[in-house]
């Protein structure tokens, strides 16, 4: 209750106070990108609506889950007092579609081309019943692994290839006294990092059946228990304050030389850039040993909602900008993402951003483009909520033993559908 109050005080004090009141030329936005990097990518939005003669009002709510987010938006949502837009993911954008609290912006979309550049996967949340009601503003892939390069070096490790590979350099680091593995002990990201074990473990076809088909088989299978095992070996080299960390502070952990490795979408290399730092010089991008191929995503969205006619005009001119080539280019150089559509060229992308816009291309011209279950995009939220309950009950020792934790997510994912 008292989150809900502080939003909804916030959001009154910015301008959130329904439609009587509202200004034409104002975008209201809410939004949890809190850290450095994130900020830095925003402020390419804004400063695009600002030079158009836009006033730009946001409600930030903290949490790189996005969970507190959701909750404020609900009760603001609740009380009439919809914002232009609000960062959202994959199915919560077609749970507030189907509430019939979203704007129509299907004549923008069709003038604009967005269906011949916008990925087919992508444009499953974005689009309701035939309307386009959100924009992506870029592509996120949750299976890489970030290497401070300095400490790889130090310790005489090499890029691992394979799962095995991993375990050894690990192994290195914690005999040379530096934390091998940077890690949150938040559910959302113990469950992104188990994403790509799963698909490391059991290859794309089983990540596929297990965690966007929901196939009964594969949740049941050795593979799944051993991808458990396999998580279980990871958390062996946590340091033990990793307990409810902030992501971006174990990224910091990596920047710094405290830690070898992190486990993380590519909005880490958000924080890298705001750091200053320089991918093969500073830090090291490659996939998740075992994962290389595929990619797992998922896409920041800017869910629009039903507004009065007086504001409609922003609302359109907030698309249109989101999803321009300029501001995808600079919004993702900045986030570490990738441009939601495929026409952005990577001429002014580093190292990393690179790979990311050649891994998108061919996971999307070879089947190997997943959604992310730990983010929202495999399944719907009630299960993605179970699958994360699970992983960190596993990860912090609530949950002892692998087979265990297999017969846990069979029945919590069967229970949430």
């Amino acid at each position: 209750m008292k989150l809900i109050a502080g939003v909804a005080l916030a959001a009154a004090s910015l301008g959130f106070v329904g439609a009587a009141q509202a200004q034409t030329k104002e975008v209201q936005i809410l939004h949890w990108w809190t850290s450095g990097g994130e900020a830095a990518a925003l402020k390419v939005i804004k400063d695009a609506m600002v030079a158009q003669g836009y006033s730009w009002k946001e409600v930030p709510v903290a949490g790189g889950g996005g969970d507190a987010a959701m909750t404020a938006l609900k009760a603001m949502v609740a009380a009439g007092n919809n914002p232009t837009a609000s960062q959202m993911l994959g199915y919560t954008v077609l749970d507030f579609a189907k509430q019939g609290v979203m704007g129509d912006l299907t004549e923008t979309a069709k003038a604009e081309g967005w269906d011949k550049v916008v990925p087919a996967p992508l444009q499953k949340f974005a689009v309701y019943d035939g309307k386009w009601v959100a924009v992506p503003v870029n592509l996120h892939s949750v299976n890489w692994l970030w290497i401070n390069k300095a400490v790889l070096d130090k310790i005489g490790g090499t890029e691992p290839k394979t799962f095995d590979d991993l375990i050894v350099l690990l192994g290195k680091a914690k005999a040379a006294g530096v934390v091998p593995l940077a890690l949150g002990g938040q559910n959302w990201q113990e469950a992104t990092m188990f994403d790509s074990v799963v698909l490391s473990t059991g290859g794309p076809d089983f990540y596929k059946k297990a965690f966007n088909d929901l196939d009964d088989d594969a949740l049941k299978s050795d593979t799944m228990k051993k991808s458990f095992d396999n998580l279980a070996k990871l958390i062996t080299y946590v340091d033990p304050n990793f307990a409810g960390r902030d992501w971006n502070l174990a990224t910091a952990m990596v920047i710094k030389g405290d830690a070898l490795v992190q486990v993380m979408g590519d909005w880490a290399k958000g924080e890298f850039k705001a750091a200053g730092k320089t991918p093969g010089t500073d830090y090291l991008c490659v996939r998740f040993p075992g994962t290389d191929g595929s990619v797992v995503y998922n896409t920041d969205m800017f869910a629009m909602f039903a507004v009065p006619a007086d504001r409609q005009a922003a609302e359109v001119a907030l698309a249109k900008t989101v999803l321009s080539k300029e501001v995808q280019a600079g919004f993702n150089i900045n986030k570490g993402s990738v441009p939601s559509r495929t026409d952005v060229p990577d001429t002014n992308f580093d190292e990393c951003g690179k790979k990311g816009i050649a891994d998108l291309q061919k996971a999307s011209a070879g089947g190997t483009l997943f959604g992310s279950l730990a983010q929202g995009y495999g399944a719907p939220p009630a299960i993605a909520d179970a699958y994360k309950d699970v992983v960190t009950k596993f990860v912090h020792g609530q949950i002892k033993t692998s087979d265990e934790a297999v017969q846990e997510l069979v029945k919590a994912i069967d229970d949430a559908k």
